[in-house]
């Protein structure tokens, strides 16, 4: 097959999804633009604002979701089980799980004033639904946040030419936003020159890279927590939401200059389209569709719709836009990755790459340069790796302010400073402190965050159906994906517990028993729901 043909079969069925499938959900929903939103009600100048332009907002939580998600993910799932599976899930599973989920997240947070998903536990469920929620989603923040600054930092090292470019957004995000909101100034002209100023950045960081020798992966790892630390608590529209708008453009020319480079060279997708049920990682199912979690679903997301872009949704007839339309976005960044990476490497270099262990991060950069190269020259990789990164440092802030609004709401300390202290120090734990045989921390708990990640997507879909339950609303459109999830990330935690088990990873076995007994107690209170409204 052809990887032209594969890009406009995903962009198809995403077309159609949004044309009639998010009409239908949002119809569930009763979307009316004339109810004010929290945005308006709560406005406090700092988490509850406005945003000028749905645009602007579709920039922040584009650029929140997707991070390294998209890439990652789909890049391991292909050179684990093929290109085929990889791609169906993207495509059906944006579509009827991710997209629901998402939009879903959105809408129920600002009926419900702009609180969490841990708060509409607790309204919707139980009071101890809320508590397993929130500890659950709290101690899975604090540890993306560890493991995304590292990937950052880990990125400045090997890529010391976009470091100028990617922190001197900071400056440039912070002036924009002041002619945006204190000055009112024309946002097409002011879009224009931030764009423009940006592209000095990188021609500057391609003059002047930065290297800090031998300990910079762990200057720059202290220096992104303390960024967070700084970022997480200031007023969004200084900062979040006008450095996320700019960020969206590199994503959108991004995957604009992929798909050319897709029509340009038209490669044959050259890598395995199956390789067969079972993998050194596991079966297929449930293995893979934790593998590819953002991309498709993932329970990052709800954290998201219903962290911050509730609190600055201006219009309830932006959440299609900005929550369905950017799900169904972010598939297509994942099905563009798999084209990318399938088509734009022989298979003589694809099974060479597997071979070595390539990061699926240098993967998607080489394979990226390869199909832009006839009109990028040598920059395509460079600029797919500053993309990347962008979006791993958005994340990362944003990550971080939603720890900090959950942590609030579980210890009642309203204290915003004092709250995300203490997250950016048990981050900064997790990122530096070694176990007893000098291995990170965070390696150690990774491994169970993909079932961990799935598993809050279930739950997220759970609250969903418990809440639209409450309101006469169909179910059926939440509680499918949310029982698929469930059945998905437990069954995943078992095969994973049993290779823990095998290799004595005392630590993993933990996590894993604590995640089963969480999702085992939270589907208890959810049952108990469904038996009262019987």
């Amino acid at each position: 097959m052809n990887a032209l043909t594969l890009i406009i079969f995903a962009a198809a069925a995403f077309i159609l999804a949004y044309r009639f499938y998010a009409r239908r959900i949002e119809s569930i929903w009763d979307v009316d633009p004339s109810r004010p939103t929290p945005a308006h009600t709560r406005c406090d100048g700092r988490d509850f604002v406005p945003a000028k332009h749905w645009l602007i907002l579709f920039g922040h939580h584009f650029s929140s979701i997707a991070g390294a998600g998209p890439i990652v993910g789909p890049i391991i799932a292909l050179t684990v089980w093929g290109w085929l599976p990889a791609l169906l899930w993207v495509v059906f599973g944006s579509i009827f799980l991710g997209s629901v989920h998402d939009f879903g997240s959105l809408m129920m947070a600002v009926r419900e004033k702009g609180t969490s998903i841990g708060d509409i536990a607790e309204m919707t469920i139980s009071r101890r639904a809320k508590l397993l929620l929130s500890i659950f989603t709290l101690l899975a923040l604090i540890l993306v946040v560890a493991v995304f600054a590292y990937f950052a930092a880990d990125t400045f090292v090997k890529e010391p030419d976009i470091i100028i470019p990617s922190l001197g957004l900071i400056p440039v995000a912070v002036i924009t936003g002041f002619f945006l909101y204190k000055l009112n100034a024309n946002t097409v002209i002011v879009t224009i020159a931030g764009l423009l100023a940006l592209a000095g950045l990188m021609k500057l960081g391609a003059l002047f890279p930065i290297d800090l020798g031998a300990n910079a992966l762990t200057v720059w790892m202290v220096v992104l927590l303390v960024y967070c630390l700084f970022a997480s608590v200031a007023p969004v529209n200084i900062l979040l939401q006008p450095r996320d708008y700019l960020s969206s453009y590199l994503l959108f020319a991004g995957i604009l200059l992929g798909v050319a480079g897709l029509v340009v060279t038209r490669p044959a997708m050259n890598t395995p389209a199956f390789t067969g049920f079972d993998s050194p990682m596991g079966w297929l199912w449930p293995m893979m569709f934790i593998t590819v979690a953002c991309g498709a679903n993932s329970g990052f997301h709800s954290l998201i719709a219903s962290g911050t872009t509730c609190k600055q949704l201006s219009s309830e007839a932006d959440a299609k836009k900005i929550a369905f339309g950017g799900m169904l976005l972010e598939g297509f960044l994942a099905a563009l990755v798999i084209a990318i990476v399938a088509g734009g490497f022989s298979l003589a270099e694809f099974h060479a790459h597997v071979a070595a262990k390539s990061s699926p991060v240098n993967m998607y950069g080489l394979g990226f340069g390869k199909v832009t190269s006839s009109f990028l020259g040598g920059w395509g990789g460079a600029f797919a790796i500053m993309v990347l990164n962008a979006f791993i440092l958005t994340t990362l802030d944003t990550a971080t302010r939603i720890a900090r609004y959950i942590a609030e709401e579980l210890t009642g300390i309203r204290n915003r400073y004092l709250s995300t202290v203490t997250i950016v120090v048990l981050a900064g734990w997790l990122a530096l402190g070694k176990d007893s045989v000098n291995t990170p921390i965070w390696q150690v708990i990774w491994p169970a965050f993909g079932a961990s990640n799935q598993l809050v997507a279930a739950l997220a879909l759970l609250v969903i159906t418990c809440w639209l339950l409450g309101k006469n609303k169909p179910i059926r459109y939440a509680l499918p994906p949310a029982l698929f999830m469930l059945a998905t990330s437990m069954t995943a935690l078992v095969f994973q517990l049993g290779g823990y088990w095998q290799k004595k990873q005392i630590v993993l076995i933990a996590v894993s028993l604590v995640l089963i007994v969480c999702a085992l107690s939270l589907g208890w209170e959810v049952l108990k729901v469904f038996r009262k409204r019987k």
